[in-house]
């Protein structure tokens, strides 16, 4: 089983390749469909991701996996073939989104706990046989006045850790993603200073639990200013505090990171992975899980018609080879003014 788990990890970390991430709950699509006016339904949900997943170029030579949202990995084509297959064919791996959201915290004022454990071991089960090679569960930490607390931190990495465990005697490689919000008036060393402390908690939580970590992938936020912050951190200060923090927190053992884009912009999420890559040796792979740095101008160029897929898949492709080749540290800002 470890070894299966291995082969997994490391093919989702391949050389110049990086996660797709087309999970959104079916609420968050609306909101994006909504901002293009149009409406979201079973059907046109289907249409906008298999155009994704058609875009073979990106597809082939960019994406490593997908993950995928519960209606998504059933869903078929307008040709009947399973969407799974057309990702499977293109040589990327399907995944899947397993938590439930994030709820309130009890007894913690403005802090959230992601749940969805109840149940977790069928439906892994079931995700397993449709398809699904490995999961995603998101926990979401907000810097705010006297938060996070220790007890938020504890309850999510506790949760990430019981998830990881169900994952792996499922055959199945736990995506682990600690979110520390952008959100907020912080500075960067706050930054840098709650998520070494949330991967610290986190990477505990992981051992407790008995997790192969060769077998896991972490999905962590880059170490950036809050987005209120009036002070903003350039790209290569980014760069320097996000692998710092990492090399404290993470060990070696883990086969890739593939970081999370968080609201940054999709040229800053390219810019400060590039740099990573550029400036830093690592211990493990650095690499990209963006779903809307990857997908916002895609989606602006479909607008919901049939008749733009084209250049909506051609939108994609130009930021996926983008970040293809952040991931190796050979991305520069002249290839977009270039596209």
């Amino acid at each position: 089983m470890n070894e299966q788990l291995e082969r997994t990890a490391q093919a989702m970390v391949a050389d110049g390749k990086g996660i797709l991430a087309a999970d959104e709950s079916t609420g968050t699509i609306k909101k994006r469909f909504d901002s293009i006016g149009a409406e979201s339904t079973e059907s046109s949900r289907r249409d906008y991701r298999e155009m994704l997943f058609r875009a073979s170029d990106a597809m082939h030579d960019c994406i490593s996996g997908v993950i995928l949202y519960d209606e998504t990995l059933r869903q078929n084509a307008k040709d009947g073939t399973p969407l799974v297959r057309i990702i499977t064919n293109t040589g990327a791996i399907p995944g899947i989104k397993v938590d439930m959201g994030a709820k309130p915290l009890a007894a913690a004022a403005n802090e959230k706990v992601t749940e969805g454990l109840d149940g977790l071991r069928d439906r892994l089960a079931e995700y397993y046989e449709l398809g699904a090679r490995f999961a995603k569960w998101r926990a979401v930490i907000t810097i705010g006045d006297h938060i996070p607390s220790r007890y938020c931190i504890g309850a999510n990495a506790h949760a990430l850790a019981r998830y990881a465990a169900l994952c792996q005697e499922a055959g199945i490689v736990p995506i682990v993603e600690p979110e520390v919000l952008m959100d907020g008036p912080h500075d960067i060393d706050r930054c840098f200073d709650v998520t070494e402390e949330t991967l610290n908690t986190v990477y505990d939580a992981l051992h407790e639990q008995r997790i192969h970590l060769e077998g896991t992938i972490l999905k962590p936020n880059m170490v950036v200013s809050g987005t209120e912050c009036k002070t903003q951190a350039g790209v290569e200060e980014v760069a320097e505090k996000t692998v710092a923090c990492l090399k404290r927190t993470v060990p070696a053992a883990v086969p890739g990171l593939c970081f999370l884009s968080g609201g940054q912009s999709d040229e800053d999420a390219t810019a400060h992975l590039s740099a990573m890559n550029a400036m830093f040796d690592t211990p493990w792979k650095l690499s990209f899980s963006y779903g809307r740095a990857l997908q916002a101008a895609a989606l602006k160029a479909w607008a919901g018609k049939s008749e733009n897929e084209a250049s909506a898949q051609a939108a994609f492709s130009h930021r996926a080879r983008m970040n293809a080749l952040a991931a190796s540290g050979r991305w520069k800002v002249e290839l977009e003014k270039a596209a």
